[in-house]
């Protein structure tokens, strides 16, 4: 058995400022709805630059100091999609919209009210729970499961 596989590395970060956080209203056709922003990490590219990135690209603004809360992971073709999960609670700069989608600060109290991506509670869960750090995605022919620990 390869004790190797190819890997897909992503980030997504949660942003906060008190009770409200920052979240993206994706506009691509997977996975639409409201989210944590993120995206690629760049070959030879840091985890913290990349999170860093690609924040200041969807969001406008800089964070600073992110810390890893854990990690999402799925099979794709040929490998294993990886997201690794910041949180950030300080920032400088303007928020703005990128073609991903529009950025919107969102009370915690007003989650219910609108639409998220499939998998935003269990998100939530493994970013607020620091005795929780992995999110995964288990298949079985077609039927997926998730498995947090």
């Amino acid at each position: 058995m390869k004790r190797t596989e190819n890997v897909e590395l992503t980030t997504l970060c949660m942003v906060t400022d008190g009770d409200r956080i920052l979240l993206q209203n994706r506009v691509k056709e997977d996975w639409q709805g409201f989210t944590f922003p993120g995206g690629h990490v760049e070959h030879g590219e840091s985890f913290i630059d990349a999170v860093i990135r690609e924040m200041k690209e969807e969001t406008g603004l800089t964070i600073i100091s992110p810390k890893l809360a854990g990690i999402k992971q799925f099979p794709i073709e040929g490998g294993r999609y990886i997201v690794l999960l910041f949180k950030a609670t300080q920032y400088d700069g303007e928020l703005h919209s990128s073609e991903e989608g529009k950025m919107e600060w969102i009370e915690r109290s007003k989650l219910s009210q609108i639409k998220t991506v499939d998998d935003f509670a269990e998100l939530l869960k493994v970013m607020d729970d620091p005795d929780l750090t992995e999110f995964q995605y288990l298949v079985n022919g077609d039927d997926w499961t998730i498995s947090i620990k």
